[in-house]
């Protein structure tokens, strides 16, 4: 989709020509001479039109206006949580009206946050899927302006909205790709050629080279499947080339059935999805290639699928993982911890400023949160302040939770050194402590995106989070991360 940010005042956008406008009123709105505050005014006035957001009214063939079609939508105080949901309503009247050219205008004080908000509320209500469908019928919507009062004050926050409307995007296209079309080797094939679109550096190790890094943790997931596995090696080098970099880990389980603990049958289509965090770092470096920030990021993805056969791994099964650690495998269906524990070993040797890995890893911290925030966990509480800012900014919201030493007490083994389960109690946090015992070398984020990396029911589809989230974590470090030597040990919670 093509967006464009344009000086417009509602006078101007009376004689703009497109098929839509969108003009958004908020509590603070005053009446002006021109013929769309007067229809604004006097819908307020008459209380056809409320300032809430959500709250739209619509009008065709207005005398004095271009477009065929308006809609005044509420946007309470013009933050950029309800100038999204504004906006959202608004784009999702247009959706079957066959709306190419649209015009948001954004009230004159709309700050930063707006336009971040109005750009991603348009992408993402915008989107459809065609990859699979024989007779598709794709976005309508092709241009979208976003009005202000003066497009210089916020042209840095619009190029960066852009960019990050693109990388979800993309997110949510490799989500909803079939299993049998997003597969680890089509994941490294994206991983190149996102790298030779935008001067990446890539490597994509197969399984002989898997093998040799000594990575038998993820290996032991793999081995079930006809595909062979992919660990994926993406670099963006914004910074000094002695810069510490930034290292995004992303689960890259292309289709989950449970393996030998194996899933049930209801919704099993769904864990095309487990994917989620893998397809989050390529969409975070889709709009790396075209932000270029001033930092150097490393982008790991371990990808295979986890699959149940002859061959495949077995409760009780004990493997040894890249950092010499034993573990002990009592349930199949917690694989994404074993794939990333070995990501986060290699991850050592890029002396990183910080890690930070994404996971649909687990069905209690659904039932935590929800699919409102995805769930956040530590060691390090810079690093955690930082993805919580980055998150509210981005309208990406995760939520912090604990990660006490007691909790690990459950993944005691009497045969390994670590077991891949404890109980149901505490699941996401149990998790988090095993995915910890590999990151002690440096700060390390933890993202459960199991609740928010795709909706259900009528809405089944990717989200492309929290790519939003991680691209503003991005764009607030650059600069700050000098040259220095790796930590030996990260502050713990």
């Amino acid at each position: 989709m093509d967006f464009e940010l344009k000086t417009l005042s509602l006078a101007g956008a009376a004689g703009e020509k497109c098929d839509a406008l969108v003009v958004l009123v908020g509590e603070s709105f005053k009446v002006g001479k021109d013929v769309l505050s007067k229809l604004a005014g006097d819908a307020l006035k008459a209380r056809d039109l409320e300032p809430k957001p959500g709250k739209l009214l619509h009008a065709y063939r207005s005398e004095g206006v271009a477009a065929g079609r308006v809609i005044l939508a509420g946007a309470g105080d013009g933050s950029g949580k309800r100038v999204h949901a504004a906006v959202q309503a608004a784009v999702a009247t247009l959706r079957t009206t066959g709306v190419k050219r649209l015009v948001v205008c954004l009230p004159p004080d709309a700050k930063d946050d707006a336009v971040r908000a109005a750009v991603a509320a348009t992408a993402e209500t915008s989107y459809v899927y065609v990859a699979t469908k024989s007779k598709p019928e794709g976005r309508v919507l092709q241009k979208v302006t976003i009005a202000v009062a003066d497009k210089a004050r916020h042209r840095v926050a619009f190029h960066a909205a852009r960019s990050a409307a693109e990388g979800i995007e993309y997110a949510r296209e490799l989500g909803n790709l079939p299993p049998n079309h997003a597969t680890p080797t089509r994941l490294g094939e994206e991983a190149r050629r996102l790298a030779k679109a935008h001067g990446f550096q890539c490597e994509v190790l197969g399984p002989k080279e898997i093998a040799k890094a000594g990575m038998g943790s993820f290996l032991a997931v793999a081995q079930g499947s006809e595909q062979p596995p992919r660990f994926i090696v993406l670099r963006y080098q914004g910074a000094a080339a002695g810069t510490a970099p930034l290292v995004l880990v992303g689960k890259g389980i292309t289709f989950d059935s449970g393996g030998i603990s194996i899933k049930p049958s209801q919704d099993m289509d769904e864990m095309k999805f487990d994917m989620g965090g893998a397809a989050s770092v390529l969409g975070a470096f889709r709009a790396l290639g075209d932000l270029r920030p001033a930092l150097n990021v490393v982008g790991l993805i371990p990808s295979c699928e986890n699959m149940p056969d002859g061959r495949s791994v077995k409760p009780g099964d004990i493997v040894t993982s890249m950092s010499g650690q034993t573990i002990e495998i009592l349930n199949t269906d917690a694989e994404g911890r074993l794939i990333l524990c070995d990501a986060l070993t290699y991850a050592e040797r890029f002396n990183p400023m910080a890690v930070i890995d994404i996971a649909t890893l687990t069905g209690a911290c659904v039932v935590a949160l929800g699919g409102v925030r995805s769930g956040l966990f530590a060691s390090d509480d810079e690093l955690a302040q930082g993805l919580l800012a980055a998150g509210d900014a981005a309208l990406d919201p995760c939520w912090r939770m604990p990660l006490d030493e007691e909790y690990a007490d459950g993944l005691k083994s009497n045969f390994a050194d670590v077991a891949n389960v404890a109980g149901r109690a505490g699941g996401a946090v149990n998790a988090a402590k095993f995915l910890q015992r590999f990151a002690g070398k440096y700060p390390w984020a933890h993202l459960d995106i199991a609740g928010t990396a795709w909706k259900g029911g009528a809405a089944k589809g990717s989200t492309g989070r929290p790519v939003g989230l991680l691209v503003q974590f991005m764009l607030d470090r650059q600069g700050r991360a000098a040259a220095k030597p790796r930590r030996t040990a990260a502050r713990r919670k």
